[in-house]
């Protein structure tokens, strides 16, 4: 059973998995950029608070990318198609998210404020429209059992693109100006470039030529939605998408100011978090693709759906420890490790839902609708801690874990659960 376990470990020696991790790099390097990194920026330069906080309407591209996705599902681009059509619109989206990162450097946010939003947000727009081209590269590139794999590994170069432009563009705004950083930053984009130029195209992956605005309409927007649609009990699939990872969401807006509430220093929850927590989230990741081709999608989901829920615990046991590093430095093992088994199990199964003639739509749909958990419900986790004690809110919490597992056990009882 143990040589299984470990002949299963093969899959991460695929040469297509150092294609995944360093499109990974490229996908997570611009998200910081125009979020937690910039806000740094635009706090130096002297920007208001409130200012700041408006900058995060600049995010939109993210929650609304499936918009975009059925234009590049269904077209090929002039010049660039000779790559293939993923290549060819990886290679476009990374030239213009270069050209936007190097333009948003060399503006400035406090004398040009509005030419400044405009580059911030066309860099969200090309890294977000980047996103959908990459998952759907990705998904066509690996048959449904390899999918968690590649997702553990995508999303483990994922982490460090956000490494690289979280810890790594604060520690060169130290020694230079943030026009070199985001420099620096855009050269970083040349690593998804050079990465797809080499990499090979999915098998059967034409794009369709509708002529008229009609045909355009039905293959890009209607025939996605339909072919969704046509799985059985897909309104319950897409309420197990929107409550699945619900506590982990639910936490997340209100971690911080708990580690501040109880004693932990910014260095300290900089540290421990950002550098011990993103080395447990991509061990528990590789460990959720592991545990993933070996007992099944199915049980997969059940078993990290659980793990997720019961994870929020530990901040209990923190509330009660007080400032206790070791404590944790526990506690954010044991959530980040949860987090990334779930992480690799859900998208892998997001990406088993999609028809390969659309996988573009129907991914950045199906994950935009799991985003919606965290950007529209979560919202109101602020409020719900004022209301409760921090025990208590994360009692609550973790509760939240049971509705999306009831879900998922009525789909497996109605057979509606199995994409492989």
């Amino acid at each position: 059973m143990f040589l299984k376990w470990i002949r299963s470990l093969k899959i991460y020696a695929d040469k297509r998995m150092l294609v995944m991790l360093l499109l990974g790099f490229v996908s997570g390097l611009p998200f910081l950029l125009v979020s937690s990194t910039l806000s740094l920026w635009l706090k130096d330069a002297g920007i208001s608070l409130v200012t700041i906080g408006l900058f995060s309407i600049v995010k939109a591209p993210y929650s609304f990318k499936w918009l975009v996705s059925p234009v590049i599902d269904q077209f090929s681009l002039p010049f660039f198609s000779k790559l293939g059509r993923r290549r060819g619109w990886a290679v476009f989206l990374q030239i213009l998210l270069i050209v936007s990162l190097f333009f948003m450097s060399i503006t400035s946010p406090k004398v040009s404020p509005i030419l400044f939003v405009v580059w911030v947000f066309l860099t969200a727009l090309f890294s977000a429209s980047q996103d959908i081209v990459l998952d759907a590269y990705r998904i066509e590139k690996f048959k449904s059992k390899e999918q968690a794999a590649a997702v553990a590994v995508f999303v483990l170069g994922y982490r460090f693109g956000t490494l690289f432009s979280g810890a790594g563009a604060l520690f060169l705004a130290t020694l230079l100006s943030w026009a070199y950083v985001y420099q620096i930053m855009a050269l970083g984009v040349l690593v998804g470039l050079v990465t797809i130029m080499f990499s090979q195209e999915p098998k059967n992956n034409k794009a369709s030529h509708p002529y008229t605005l009609r045909a355009t309409i039905v293959n890009a927007v209607v025939k996605p939605f339909s072919d969704f649609m046509k799985r059985d009990k897909w309104v319950f699939i897409l309420l197990f998408i929107f409550f699945y990872r619900m506590s982990d969401a639910y936490v997340a807006p209100m971690a911080y100011p708990f580690f501040d509430d109880i004693g932990f220093t910014k260095i300290q929850i900089a540290s421990i978090i950002k550098i011990y927590g993103v080395v447990a989230t991509i061990i528990g990741t590789l460990v959720g693709g592991v545990v993933v081709k070996r007992v099944g999608l199915v049980r997969s989901l059940v078993v990290c759906g659980f793990l997720q829920g019961l994870s929020n615990l530990v901040y209990v046991g923190q509330f009660y420890a007080g400032n206790n590093v070791e404590i944790l430095m526990f506690n954010i093992f044991v959530e980040n490790i949860s987090g990334g088994m779930g992480t690799a199990a859900f998208v892998a199964y997001l990406s088993a839902l999609c028809n390969r003639k659309y996988t573009a739509t129907q991914y950045a749909l199906l994950s935009s609708f799991m985003g919606a958990a965290r950007d529209l419900f979560a919202a109101t986790s602020g409020f719900v801690a004022i209301t409760l004690s921090w025990q208590w809110f994360f009692v609550v919490t973790t509760l939240m874990a049971l509705p999306g597992l009831l879900i998922l056990w009525y789909l497996i009882r109605a057979r509606a659960i199995n994409v492989y």
